[in-house]
């Protein structure tokens, strides 16, 4: 019997031997002393806004780690009760449960290998089921099992000898799932009850214990009542082993789990369309320094000011749901995909939806039979639907969620520090959930008016003054090769023939004057200027270049206005300012991308006259002063294009530039009047929200001084409010005001 037993111990000993050195590669690989000491387990990266507030996590397992003074004594009770009693006494393995395993696989009897905590961690943080699994005899039943076990016993002991039982503790609880997609105690607790790990009560954490064993079965979400009954096993665990009284036994089981769920996800939270757009130069950094960006727990810190960003999302949100309730009565009963002259455009919704991802999968697996494809999507379900109320259930086909969603207003909204460059806040879109297109960056459309001050900049820097007069009458380009001969219109659609300042005439969004500019410049010199002023879409030189006519992005625009507050300087737009890794360890630190482009005067002047959009009688922004109230200094530009497809809105104070966009999905879909489609009327309503708020929370200390004045005395007069009048008499001798004489001004021209 004794012989017997030695030889068995003798045949344990060995094959334990065989399997920790892998044997002819029969049993697998095994992790080496470097990989014990510092294992991995996937941790979620998480991002931070410039005054510490979490804004979101990037992650394939939303794994965040808790230090063990933050686990409360209930949980660990309530875990070594449930999972490990003898914990505390064995080194990694409990030999009875070893026997146990043992026989039972001899018996082919197994039931239940009863596992250690420390073994379950080796199981969990190594992948012993997984990536250790690839030796000649794993695959092989029974054997494959006992294998297994083998290198998981082997695993523990090493553990044991290279951490204490509070890290072996802490390693399992931050490391094993809950379910819901949440790895680790500290995201379990947030996700089903909303608190830290150290604010659980004893039901709480025996709740979570008991979701351990089998995340999809005991789930409290998905299966109440069953967890209900595994919380109140734990709970009778806990009392068998001493850890709570039987009063208390008794008081626990008998109350109801009340959760407070909520699953993270890349929706949720401040700023996504930010956060997305970070990690866009995330991965690309990443995979440069071989970092996991989903998996390495690093710490991103942006930019971004929690309080600026709410304030945007939450303007973004009221002034939308105000804008949309006035479009969908103005296009009540009528559908409002519209050309150029007004009309319905014919098979909108089926071109459209021949576009979209679904269209393209649904045409892969019917192998492109359109019949099959069209059935499904005139196929109604269940689906649920974004509202300016909520979020509702409806009963939709694909074809029908397409029209629905098409009649929505979009935005997008960015505010930053045009000093420094950080982005503050930044809106991409109605709602990150239903709506993932980003307006900000992403989305590109014609600028409208907000170019001018660029040609305005042009005219300054080659020697116009503001006070420079010049009628409002026609200005025609002439006929070209592949081009007619075009003459630009006011937005009125005529000409007054009064004379103007160039600074009355950018406070009035004139487009007479600017076509003006344009030809004597030269469309190719407004094109340098974009360019140099951060412009770095394709601008075409055209003559209604002027009018924005090329496309850009409020990213860009954000650049260039940022550059008249900031002397001259244009600075990138920044959103990260450093990445850490897990433990506190600085990776990179950003700094912004800086060029002077202008003078600091001609930038002055620039700010100066976008002033005037407010002040100025007739100014496209005096609103933002009479209306919204505001007694500080503030330069503003509207923008509006062809049919009021698009509304643009710039704002300028010492400190922050805003930029902003509202319109439809597509082209097409826009409102059919200026009353409600130009942007004084469709954009800037956001801004003076956004800036009542920020103005209002004095914490965030945002500038209320008037723009600094350069510290040289300027070149060339500012004050043009003596020359006001609109008569010839009235208006100074053009020469005189140039610094220099950029152009041959002919009498006919003044």
């Amino acid at each position: 019997m004794w012989l017997l037993f030695g030889a068995g111990v003798v045949g344990l000993g060995l094959f334990v031997l065989a399997v920790s050195g892998n044997f002819l590669n029969l049993f697998g690989r095994m992790p080496n002393l470097k990989t014990l000491e510092n294992p991995r387990s996937e941790l979620a990266s998480e991002i931070y806004s410039a005054d510490g507030v979490l804004l979101g996590k990037y992650f394939r397992e939303n794994r965040t780690p808790v230090e063990f003074k933050d686990l409360p004594q209930n949980l660990i009770d309530a875990l070594i009760a449930t999972e490990d009693v003898r914990f505390e006494q064995h080194s990694g393995i409990d030999m009875k449960s070893v026997f146990r395993a043992v026989a039972g696989v001899a018996t082919f009897n197994h039931n239940g290998g009863g596992s250690t905590l420390t073994q379950q961690v080796a199981k969990v943080l190594f992948r012993t089921r997984g990536d250790l699994n690839d030796g000649t005899l794993n695959g092989t039943g029974k054997v494959g099992l006992l294998i297994t076990k083998a290198k998981e016993w082997i695993l523990a002991i090493r553990l044991e000898r290279n951490y204490t039982k509070r890290e072996i503790m802490r390693m399992y609880l931050n490391t094993v799932e809950y379910g819901s997609n949440s790895f680790g105690i500290n995201t379990a607790a947030k996700t089903f009850f909303n608190k830290k790990p150290k604010e659980l009560t004893t039901p709480e954490a025996a709740t979570l214990v008991g979701i351990v064993n089998a995340p999809g079965r005991f789930s409290p979400v998905a299966h109440p009542q069953r967890s209900k009954r595994r919380r109140n096993w734990v709970l009778r665990q806990m009392a068998k082993s001493h850890y709570i009284t039987a009063a208390e036994l008794a008081a626990d089981t008998a109350k109801p789990i009340v959760l407070h769920y909520s699953v993270e996800n890349p929706a949720k939270g401040l700023a996504p369309y930010f956060r997305a757009e970070v990690a866009k130069s995330l991965l690309a950094w990443a995979k440069e320094t071989d970092h996991d960006l989903y998996a390495d727990g690093l710490k991103i810190y942006t930019t971004i000011d929690s309080r600026m960003q709410a304030y945007a999302e939450k303007s973004v949100a009221e002034h939308l749901a105000l804008q949309q309730k006035w479009f969908t009565a103005h296009w009540k009963g009528q559908l409002p995909w519209r050309d150029e002259t007004g009309k319905v455009i014919p098979d909108f919704l089926n071109t459209a939806m021949r576009r979209t991802q679904r269209y393209k999968s649904l045409m892969n697996i019917y192998d492109g039979n359109r019949d099959s494809v069209n059935y499904y999507l005139h196929k109604k379900y269940k689906m649920p639907v974004f509202t300016w109320q909520g979020e509702k259930e409806m009963l939709m086909s694909p074809l029908d969620s397409l029209a629905y969603y098409k009649r929505y207003l979009q935005a997008g909204f960015m505010a930053m520090n045009p000093l420094n460059g950080q982005v503050k806040a930044w809106v991409g879109g109605p709602n990150y959930k239903f709506f993932k297109f980003d307006h900000v960056r992403q989305g590109k459309r014609q600028p409208g008016s907000t170019f001018k001050p660029i040609v305005y900049t042009a005219a300054i820097d080659q020697g116009f003054s503001p006070c420079y007069p010049r009628p409002d009458v026609a200005t025609t380009f002439p006929a070209v090769a592949g081009r007619e001969a075009y003459t630009p219109k006011n937005f009125e659609g005529g000409f007054t023939g009064r004379v103007f300042t160039l600074r009355q005439a950018l406070a009035r969004s004139m487009n007479s004057i600017t076509a003006w500019l344009v030809m004597k410049l030269t469309p190719e010199t407004v094109a340098t200027y974009a360019k140099r002023l951060g412009i770095t879409s394709p601008v075409d030189a055209v003559p209604s270049m002027g009018f924005g006519t090329s496309d850009c992005s409020i990213f860009e625009l954000c650049g260039v206005y940022s550059t008249f507050v900031n002397k001259g300087v244009w600075t990138a737009p920044i959103m990260v300012t450093r990445i850490e890794d897990k433990n506190g360890n600085v990776l990179r630190e950003f700094v912004p991308q800086t060029k002077e482009v202008l003078s600091e005067e001609t930038a002055y002047i620039m700010t100066n006259m976008l002033q005037a959009s407010t002040t100025e009688p007739g100014g496209t922004s005096t609103i933002l002063h009479t209306g919204f109230n505001f007694p500080y200094e503030i330069g503003a530009k509207t923008g509006t294009t062809s049919n009021y497809s698009d509304a643009w809105f710039m704002g300028i104070t010492p400190d922050l530039v805003c930029g902003m966009w509202v319109g439809g999905e597509d082209r097409s879909i826009h409102f059919r009047t200026g009353a409600y489609g130009q942007g004084a009327r469709l954009a800037l309503p956001l801004y003076g929200l956004f800036m009542q708020k920020v103005y209002k929370d004095k914490s965030i200390g945002i500038s209320t001084a008037p723009f600094p004045k350069p510290a040289a005395p300027l070149s060339i007069e500012i004050d043009c409010s003596k020359y006001y009048g609109g008569q010839r008499d009235t208006i100074p001798d053009a020469q005189k005001l140039n610094r220099r004489d950029p152009v041959d001004l002919s009498e006919e021209d003044i």
